[in-house]
């Protein structure tokens, strides 16, 4: 998949809880704010190299205000905690879809070790 194959379907929940996205020919993904929040590709959670990503806690009731396309690659999602700098490429969102527990767990993992919660 390259970043500018746009998913068939973007749905946001009415709660703002959960973004579904169906890609073509795979099964919808759904993803939960949470998970998109603490995951968001911005330097402010990714750092600008590996050992600088940050553990993000206490975001277990964020909410998604908002979805801005970003040209054919992206779009930008706006947390209710005022967070909306990571710019989630297609290809990004369809991995934390596929590798959700993997990602998740090491994210839970990270957490417990710092003495944080979600």
């Amino acid at each position: 998949m390259t970043d500018a194959e746009w998913p068939d379907e973007i749905r946001l929940s009415p709660d703002k809880t959960h973004l579904t996205l169906v890609f073509s020919g795979s099964n919808p993904l759904t993803l939960e704010a949470e998970y998109l929040r603490v995951e968001s590709p911005s330097a402010e959670v990714q750092g600008h190299s590996p050992d600088e990503k940050k553990t993000i806690a206490g975001k277990r009731s964020v909410r998604m205000i908002g979805l801005e396309p970003v040209g054919n690659y992206a779009v930008r999602i706006r947390f209710d905690d005022g967070h909306d700098t990571g710019l989630f490429t297609w290809a990004y969102l369809k991995k934390l879809g596929i590798e959700r527990e993997t990602i998740w767990q090491t994210y839970l993992d990270r957490l417990a070790a710092a003495g944080l919660s979600r």
